[in-house]
C-alpha cells in the first residue's frame, strides 16, 4: 500500500510539474568569461552585491580578478567567507545580516556547492523574511522571487548553479535537507574552466563523481523528460570521457570545460528528474559527519545501483552501450554489471575508497529513518526500497 501511495505521489508531481515555472539560467561560459560578469551586474541595475565563498576560495586568490573589476565598474560589494561544508542554517543567518546591513540588492555564489547552497539560503531568506529555513524545508514552500543570483562554480560537481535545490545542515539536531523551489534556480551562470584549474585531484574527482551521481539518478528514475534523458546521457558521456584526464592533469583546459558543461547537464537533468537513494544516504552522512557529499556519492553510487536489480538492468545497459561498455556481452543484465564495475574502476583509478570510515552503529537507525523520509514518497527511484533494505546498505558501504 505504500509503494502505490508513493508512485500515485511521484504521478501527481511529474504531471503538476509540467506547469510550474521552469526556467534556465543563462549561460556566460568559456575562458575568462567571468570578466563579463561586473558589467553583466551593472546592466541589470545591481549596484551592491553580497559575494558568498568561503575561506578556501579567499585563500586561493581566485576572486581578486573580480573583485578589482567590480571597483572598476563603481560596483560596490561585500564578501560573506566563512561558509562551511555541508552549509549551517548559521551561516545562512550571517550571510543574510551582511546583505541587509550593507544594502545590497544582488547576490553572487562563488565556489564549489556549498557556496551556492549557503547563497541560495540567504535568497530563499530575503523573499520570505518571516520564514525560518527549517520552515522552507521540502517543496515549493518560497513561490516569491529571490535578488538576482549569479552563480560561478568552481568545481565540476554538485550542478548547483543550474538547480532548484539549496542542501542545508542543521548543527544543532545533525539533519541535512533540501529546500526545493524554481525561485532558487540562479539567474545567470557562469561556467569560467580556469576557475577550476587549481582544484586538488581528491576534489576533482569527488565533485565529478557527484555529477555524475547526478546524472545517473535522474535517468535510472521514473520522472525522466525526453530533455532530461538527452541532458544525462550527455553528461554520463563527457564524464566517462573526461574525468580522469581532469584528475591526472588539472592543466587540461579541453577536459576542465568539458566537466564543468557535464555538472550542468546533470544539475538541469536531475532538479527536473530529481535523484533517489544515494542522494538520501549521502545527505545523512554529511548531516552527521560532514561527510564530503562528493565522496559519499562516489563511494554510495555502485552499492545502489547493484541493490536496484534489475529494475535499472535496461538504462543502465544503455548507458554501457553510450560509453563503450559491455560490446563484447549481450544481456542488459551483463552490460548493466560491466557499467556498474566501471563505476567502481573510475572510483579505484583516483584513489576513492571503497567503504565509509566512521559510521556509528549506534546512529544508522535514525539516519535510516532519515533517509527513508527523505526518499519516500517525493524520489521517483526505479525501485522503492523499505527501511530493512536502507540498514542494509549502511552495513554494506560502512567500513
Amino acid at each position: 500500500m505504500f509503494k502505490l501511495y508513493c508512485r500515485l505521489y511521484q504521478g501527481t508531481y511529474r504531471i503538476a510539474s509540467n506547469f510550474l515555472p521552469w526556467r534556465k539560467p543563462e549561460l556566460i561560459e568559456g575562458e575568462n568569461s567571468l570578466s563579463q560578469l561586473p558589467k553583466l551586474i551593472k546592466t541589470a541595475g545591481i549596484h551592491r552585491v553580497l559575494i558568498v565563498t568561503d575561506q578556501g576560495i579567499s585563500s586561493l586568490g581566485l576572486m581578486d580578478g573580480l573583485l578589482k573589476a567590480l571597483g572598476d565598474e563603481g560596483l560596490d560589494y561585500v564578501v560573506y567567507d566563512k561558509t562551511v561544508p555541508n552549509p549551517t542554517i548559521e551561516n545562512i543567518e550571517e550571510a543574510l545580516e551582511l546583505y541587509k546591513a550593507h544594502n545590497c540588492n544582488g547576490i553572487i555564489a562563488f565556489g564549489g556547492g556549498s557556496p551556492m547552497d549557503c547563497a541560495k539560503g540567504v535568497g530563499a531568506r530575503i523573499a520570505r523574511p518571516k520564514k525560518s529555513i527549517s520552515q522552507m524545508k521540502g517543496q515549493l514552500k518560497i513561490r516569491k522571487p529571490i535578488p538576482t543570483l549569479f552563480a560561478v562554480p568552481t568545481t565540476a560537481g554538485t550542478g548547483s548553479e543550474a538547480t532548484v535545490v539549496a542542501v542545508v545542515s542543521n548543527s544543532q539536531t545533525h539533519e541535512k535537507y533540501a529546500v526545493n523551489d524554481m525561485s532558487l534556480i540562479p539567474h545567470y551562470a557562469v561556467l569560467d574552466p580556469l576557475l577550476t584549474v587549481q582544484l586538488p585531484p581528491p576534489i576533482t574527482s569527488t565533485t565529478g563523481m557527484d555529477a555524475l551521481t547526478h546524472a545517473i539518478e535522474a535517468y535510472i528514475g521514473r520522472s525522466n523528460t525526453e530533455e532530461t534523458k538527452e541532458f544525462s546521457q550527455k553528461a554520463v558521456k563527457l564524464i566517462f570521457d573526461n574525468i580522469y584526464e581532469a584528475y591526472s592533469n588539472g592543466a587540461n583546459i579541453s577536459a576542465r570545460t568539458n566537466m564543468q558543461k557535464a555538472a550542468y547537464l546533470a544539475g538541469i537533468a536531475f532538479t527536473r528528474a530529481y535523484v533517489g537513494y544515494v542522494h538520501a544516504i549521502a545527505h545523512t552522512l554529511g548531516g552527521f559527519y560532514s561527510f564530503p557529499h562528493g565522496l559519499a556519492n562516489a563511494i554510495i553510487l555502485p552499492y545502489v545501483l547493484e541493490y536496484y536489480g534489475k529494475s535499472v538492468h535496461a538504462p543502465l545497459a544503455e548507458l554501457a552501450d553510450l560509453v563503450g561498455i559491455g560490446t563484447s556481452v549481450d544481456t542488459n543484465e551483463q552490460k548493466a554489471g560491466m557499467f556498474i564495475e566501471a563505476i567502481k574502476g573510475l572510483n579505484t583509478s583516483m584513489g576513492i575508497p571503497n567503504k565509509v570510515n566512521g559510521i556509528m552503529e549506534s546512529d544508522i537507525p535514525l539516519m535510516v529513518e532519515r533517509a527513508f523520509n527523505e526518499a519516500n514518497p517525493l524520489y521517483p527511484v526505479p525501485r522503492i526500497l523499505s527501511k530493512e533494505d536502507l540498514h542494509s546498505l549502511y552495513q554494506l558501504i560502512k567500513e
